[in-house]
């Protein structure tokens, strides 16, 4: 059983355990980056797709799920986020704090970073009302910390980060 991230027509699917360690790198970068309500329901979604709490071999989203904002502005610099926040990951920031070696990872965040940066986020549809279902809202977007692990948690559905859950 493994899981899938979809977008633009292009598939990433992973094992159940690559997947823990694409979640885990891209934690560490997301919550150093995260600075907008926007970018932190980015960091939200991430965060749902935290096996240790949600269960394995049903996590994955879709790029045309996530509301990117109403004007080209608005999706240019969502769009942008994501980049930066593969970009940090692909530099393996803060991955000396992990406790293996994840030698499958650059290529994953390379396959992931070069099917968001072919998407064209004009593309994205949404459920009603104006959001799609799966990406967070600006009520549920995770401001807090795990104090131990220094990376973003969400709180309202469990106490821990993904690190935690590991």
């Amino acid at each position: 059983m493994g899981n899938t991230f979809e977008g633009g027509g292009r598939t990433l699917s992973m094992s159940n355990g690559s997947t823990d360690v694409f979640v885990d790198v891209l934690m560490l970068a997301v919550s150093d980056l995260a600075e907008t309500v926007w970018e932190y329901r980015f960091a939200t979604l991430l965060t749902f797709q935290d096996q240790g709490a949600v269960g394995r071999g049903v996590v994955g989203f879709d790029l045309e799920e996530i509301d990117w904002g109403g004007s080209p502005g608005e999706r240019a610099a969502a769009k942008d986020f994501v980049l930066r926040v593969l970009d940090l990951a692909l530099r393996r920031h803060r991955w000396d704090e992990l406790d293996y070696d994840p030698p499958y990872a650059e290529g994953f965040l390379r396959q992931y970073r070069e099917m968001v940066e072919a998407f064209d986020p004009a593309t994205a549809y949404a459920a009603p009302p104006h959001r799609p279902l799966s990406f967070p809202g600006p009520e549920e977007a995770v401001m807090a910390s795990c104090v131990r692990h220094r990376v973003l948690c969400a709180p309202g559905y469990w106490d821990s980060c993904v690190f935690c859950n590991g």
